[in-house]
């Protein structure tokens, strides 16, 4: 039997309800409905009434401030929708409550949990139908209930492994198998029916999988490994120039591209390791648990590296299409831009905080040309042991666990998924492929396995990530062999053939492997920390995969083959002339109009509303907020955490992209991301002697015209990298930005260069935030600005002109660099902000909002009004310090203008122009306010 109850609120709010109005009112205008409540709803099976109650009372609701109903619901309206998970989706509660029931020495076969919502006022069949569609219902994770289920168990019989008979197949044949599932090309599936050929067998449907898995775009990198010839030049693999930059300064590497994140040197003990990661496929269809997935799996690489490292930042990085954007632009099959930026913010929001890992870096761009698919990056830093930081393999015999979640079908072909480019149909055949995390799950991993690392009982460790046990086991044992038993792994549900077993990827999932001799003692260990620890194999030393299910052989590849197999692609690109029609904006008389204009747009205006949202001090060690000054509401450009409350070193982050840089200029816009990046990492006091660089291409799917464009965007990270004398430790390529609408025609999403800078603060007290600190203070332009081109800036969109990309001062921009951090170290600057999305005169303003100060400026001579105060080229600054005289001893040989003075009235004065900054700031903070708290 089944039994169902429902919990609500007592009291006459209802935040979940009252979020779901304020959405209909907003995007339906609709005023017929005065209220909705919610219930949330609990269903149990095998179970006795007086266990229902007795769970109820103590783990499911609170007396003191909710109402539970046993039988009938609880509002009395004709208009009730409950909302719940697929059969098969994880439901990240279950194991919650499964575990208070446990403890409560309650038997419990099954359980589940929804929501009901109750309408109250006039509502029709066709709203409630849009309600449903747009608001309510993510049809690929969730569905309406329409009927109570008789029982919550999912039922039926393991799949059999089935033989793929290709050996005599042609080509046209060996195509339709790899076409919408294995996602190879010809020459890829010839190579794989010639192996079968030889050993005289054909393939069974788990072999196939696990060679479409590694070898796909996302596991194996192709493009990045390809051959290359580029305007009929050959050239050097994209991967080998990356690796290259190593020499630029080796001796702060401890581990770059062997592991799950690189890893650098932090002091005699300790070292830092990071990894940035996209989520791009799965939040386009699913964004809520799209987004909760991609920050789980970049603290598990973190975790995953050496033998196992402590999480100790998030950072997110998001590009959206215009949420205001009306619904016949939005492609065919793609969700509203709206909707993806809120369910993406509230996925990364729900998962860090429950981790309990700090979100304290981060940005959000905005371009129409994201409607079809967004990119979202998320970030992951952490510290970890020297003796423990580098890669380790496993020793032979050695016994390998599975441990954390349990095995579904949810993830299965997600890595597959991620490399092709998205389509019309892609929500409808790809929604297995995404999953919903499970916080709590996550932290006790992570407790775990720091806990079991101190032990010293690791032998070798990796998360299960994209491929899941496929791609973690054979990527620990490809140098030794591994034979896997499919049926020790714990499932959610039976009905799982064993090639999804292998490769499915739910989350919250490691895979470690120990000596045999620890077996007892880990297993003990993880019952402390509630965390399921099956081993399910062990390592061989014939250098095979061997996959069995119960007594039958579902795999048995040479590791040889699986890894080395792929063939080398060679990759053409062929560049496409760009001619940069110069379309310049009217003569500027006023800045005010535009100022406002350009502080409302949704890339520079504020994101405290969602930043909010998000805890940036759980651990307790932030050092820099995303946020400061006299309202603790000024942008600050990076994120510093202590490395613990003992002491005053700290570790720092810092980002930098621009997606229209790019797509008008992939090489000189890619210098600008570079340039960014080091620009906010140096702002607040960073040190690029004690940093490295972490690079993700989230770019077009690689045709001619794109490959020749991400040639030049690798051609400028090396040559920055150079300039800099900074290596890049860790990376990710995802090259599938491209949505093909019916008809055949191509959106190339905007590429996106996203650079991520981390290192070493000696002393946090030795930083500065970028809010002005005092009255009669000096403000200096620092850097020299390219004063011809202002293509891409925000200025450019907003009057819809066009140029060419700004010219970053590459030779002097290690000088200028260099003067910020010992200025800042010296405590001459008082406040710092690199001028970049926006131009100067936003960057002003920022400061201004946090210290609430006003700044009179006055404008160079010889310059126009909308090149000084709009251009936005990276690697200069605005600067604060005490007096004129300080200003020349700190800049006496660096590119500098003195602009003006702080003042205590709350005006920004350009020339003669006063404008109130209370004006200003409300522009700036409006916009996001206006969409998450309407």
């Amino acid at each position: 039997m089944v039994y169902k109850l429902r919990v609500a609120s007592k009291n006459d709010t209802d935040a979940k309800g009252q979020e779901l109005l304020a959405e209909i009112k907003r995007i339906f205008k609709n005023k017929s409905i005065t209220k909705i409540r919610t219930s949330k709803v609990y269903r149990l099976e095998g179970i006795s009434q007086s266990d229902v109650k007795k769970l109820a009372k103590s783990a499911l609701y609170e007396p003191i401030n909710q109402i539970i109903s046993y039988k009938e619901p609880i509002y009395k309206t004709n208009k009730t929708v409950e909302v719940a998970y697929k059969p098969g989706v994880m439901n990240p509660e279950v194991a919650s409550i499964k575990k208070a029931a446990s403890d409560l020495s309650i038997k419990l076969l099954a359980v589940d949990s929804s929501y009901e919502y109750s309408f109250f006022g006039k509502i029709n069949e066709k709203l409630l139908d849009e309600i449903i569609n747009k608001l309510l219902v993510n049809k690929t994770v969730e569905h309406i209930v329409k009927t109570s289920p008789t029982t919550l168990i999912i039922r039926g019989k393991p799949q059999k492994t089935k033989i793929v008979p290709i050996r005599n197949l042609d080509e046209k044949k060996l195509m339709e198998i790899s076409k919408d599932k294995l996602f190879l090309n010809l020459e890829e599936m010839m190579v794989i029916k010639n192996y079968f050929t030889n050993i005289k067998r054909d393939p069974t449907d788990c072999e196939l999988e696990i060679l479409a898995l590694t070898w796909s775009e996302h596991c194996g990198h192709k493009t990045f490994k390809a051959k290359l010839t580029i305007d009929g030049v050959e050239k050097e693999p994209f991967f080998s120039r990356i690796k290259k930059t190593a020499k630029f300064n080796k001796k702060i590497i401890v581990s770059a591209f062997v592991d799950n994140s690189g890893v650098i040197d932090f002091d005699k003990k300790w070292a830092i390791n990071g990894k940035v990661e996209t989520h791009n496929s799965p939040s386009a269809i699913e964004p809520y648990g799209g987004a909760m997935t991609g920050s789980g799996g970049v603290f598990r690489d973190i975790l995953g590296t050496g033998k196992g490292a402590k999480p100790i930042i998030s950072t997110d990085i998001f590009c959206f299409a215009s949420p205001k954007m009306i619904p016949q632009d939005v492609p065919s099959g793609c969700l509203p831009p709206d909707y993806i930026l809120r369910k993406v913010v509230a996925g990364v929001r729900d998962y860090g905080n429950r981790v309990g890992i700090p979100t304290n870096n981060g940005s959000i761009h905005f371009h129409n040309d994201f409607r079809a698919k967004p990119t979202v990056a998320v970030g992951s830093y952490g510290l970890i042991e020297k003796k423990s930081a580098k890669k380790t393999i496993p020793k032979t015999a050695d016994l390998i666990f599975t441990i954390g979640g349990k095995t579904g079908r949810d993830g299965v072909h997600g890595a597959t998924f991620a490399s092709g480019e998205m389509t019309d149909q892609t929500v409808n055949t790809s929604g297995s492929r995404v999953q919903i995390g499970n916080a709590i799950e996550e932290k006790r991993v992570i407790d775990f396995v720091l806990a079991i690392s101190k032990k010293n009982l690791i032998s070798s460790i990796t998360d299960c990530g994209a491929g899941g046990y496929c791609s973690a086991i054979g990527e620990l044992a490809k140098d030794s062999g591994a034979i896997v038993n499919l049926e020790n792994v714990p499932l959610k549900y039976p009905n799982l053939a064993p090639w999804e077993i292998f490769l499915s990827e739910s989350q919250e999932r490691m895979i470690i492997t120990i000596n045999s001799r620890n077996k007892k003692r880990l297993e003990k260990i993880a019952k402390i920390y509630n965390v399921e620890a099956t081993a399910i194999g062990r390592i061989t030393n014939d250098k095979k995969l061997i996959v069995k299910y119960k007594k039958e052989t579902v795999a048995n590849l040479s590791m040889l083959f699986i890894h080395d197999g792929l063939p080398q692609r060679h990759m053409i690109g062929k560049s496409t002339k760009r001619i940069i029609k110069i379309n310049t904006p009217k003569e500027l008389n006023n800045v005010k109009p535009m100022l406002i204009k350009i502080l409302s747009d949704l890339s520079v205006a504020s994101k405290e509303p969602i930043l909010r949202m998000y805890d940036h001090n759980v651990q307790g060690t932030n050092a820099l907020h995303p946020f400061s000054g006299i309202n603790y509401d000024g942008p600050n450009d990076g994120a510093i955490v202590k490395k613990d409350l003992s002491q005053e070193s700290g570790i720092a982050t810092a980002h930098g992209l621009n997606p229209i840089m790019n797509k008008i200029d992939p090489y000189w816009g890619s210098i600008w991301s570079v340039t960014e990046a080091v620009s906010n990492y140096v702002a607040f006091g960073g040190d690029l002697k004690k940093a490295a660089l972490i690079d993700n291409f989230i770019w077009p799917f690689p045709d001619q015209e794109s490959m020749a464009d991400l040639d030049k965007s690798v051609d400028a990270c090396f040559n920055m990298a150079k300039i800099l004398n900074m290596p890049f430790v860790s990376g990710k390529d995802s090259l599938s930005s491209t949505y093909r609408y019916p008809d055949g025609k191509i959106l190339k999403i905007p590429p996106v260069l996203l650079i991520s800078v981390f290192g070493k603060i000696d002393d946090v007290r030795q930083t500065a935030s970028a809010d002005l600190k005092n009255v009669g203070s000096t403000i200096i332009l620092v850097g020299k600005q390219d004063t011809k081109n202002l293509g891409g800036s925000i200025y450019y969109q907003v009057t819809k002109s066009s140029g060419n990309v700004p010219r970053v001062d590459v030779d002097n921009l290690n000088e200028v660099l260099e003067s910020i951090t010992k200025g800042i170290k010296a405590k001459d600057i008082l406040s710092c902000h690199d001028i970049s999305e926006g131009g100067l005169a936003t960057t002003i303003c920022e400061m201004a909002f946090g210290g609430n100060i006003g700044v009179q400026i006055d404008l160079p001579k010889n310059i126009k009004k909308d090149i000084f105060f709009f251009s936005e080229t990276p690697g200069s600054f605005i600067v604060e310090v005490k007096n004129k005289k300080i200003a020349k001893q700190i800049f006496k040989n660096i590119p500098h203008k003195i602009l003006g003075k702080t003042i205590e009235q709350k005006k920004i004065i350009f020339n003669h122009e006063s404008i109130n900054l209370e004006e200003l700031k409300k522009a700036w903070q409006e916009p996001m306010k206006e969409i998450f708290h309407s």
